[in-house]
């Protein structure tokens, strides 16, 4: 992938010398008439990566992190930017929603992971794109990146875009031999499943950088995170229940200002 290379360094004084990618996010270069070409060189980036995989090379995305990113949406979203306390029915049935969640993470194919593969992190480049904080990367669930990448927290596309550009990483996907689900309709069902995880994580995380950062630009982004989460929700019979409890939340939460 296309990273800032290291050309000097200074540990002992906290300097580093690195190459320059520019000052254009994608976030900035995206609209309709350039998202094509250039979410397909996000793909061919991201597949380039994924091709490179290698088990023990990265920490393991496991159950273990998984479930301390969802831990974060009741304490941060919930109890702090809701200023709500959850009844012990509610508790459970977070705690179900949870455990059907982490069964599909987990039992989906695993490559290398940037675990943060987006509009923002993501410059206009050449090569395209230049790629950056990837220090958290693991070892994880195939479709973790595409869905940051096109359930992305800072832009949003309508769905059928967002379809037609999953059909077309997979299609290359199964060219590239990736191991990705052979049926395209089973690869999407674990796109939004997975998609459900990093969003309730973002919701949690986004809360934490409003309250206890004072980051508070992030609470704008909330509304299109909870949009993709909802719509998930509604289509999966499993995951009915935990669109319940979002409805409920939602009903007895207090109005939130974002105009700041």
């Amino acid at each position: 992938m296309h990273a800032p290379a290291v050309l000097a360094q200074d540990l002992a004084r906290g300097f580093l010398l690195l190459t320059d990618l520019g000052t254009t996010m994608y976030l900035a270069a995206l609209n309709s008439t350039s998202a094509p070409a250039l979410y397909a060189d996000a793909f061919d980036a991201l597949m380039r990566f994924q091709r490179a995989s290698r088990e023990g090379e990265l920490p393991p995305y496991d159950e273990t992190t998984l479930a301390r990113e969802l831990a974060l949406f009741p304490d941060w979203y919930i109890a702090r930017h809701l200023d709500r306390s959850m009844t012990a029915g509610e508790r459970e049935t977070l705690a179900n929603a949870y455990q059907a969640i982490l069964k599909n993470n987990l039992a989906q194919p695993q490559v290398f992971v940037h675990r943060d593969y987006h509009s923002r992190n993501l410059m206009v480049s050449t090569p395209n794109p230049g790629v950056l904080d990837f220090q958290d990367a693991v070892y994880g669930p195939i479709t973790y990146d595409i869905v940051s990448l096109l359930r992305d927290a800072y832009i949003e596309w309508d769905e059928e875009r967002q379809l037609d550009w999953a059909v077309r990483y997979w299609e290359r996907a199964r060219k590239e031999a990736l191991p990705v689900h052979s049926d395209f309709a089973l690869f999407w069902r674990d796109f939004e499943w997975m998609g459900v995880q990093r969003q309730l994580k973002v919701l949690g995380i986004f809360a934490r950088l409003a309250y206890r950062d004072g980051k508070d630009g992030y609470l704008q982004d909330l509304p299109r995170v909870m949009r993709y989460l909802r719509a998930a929700c509604n289509r999966y019979r499993e995951l009915g229940p935990l669109g319940g409890l979002l409805d409920a939340l939602a009903d007895r939460a207090p109005a939130v200002d974002y105009s700041f």
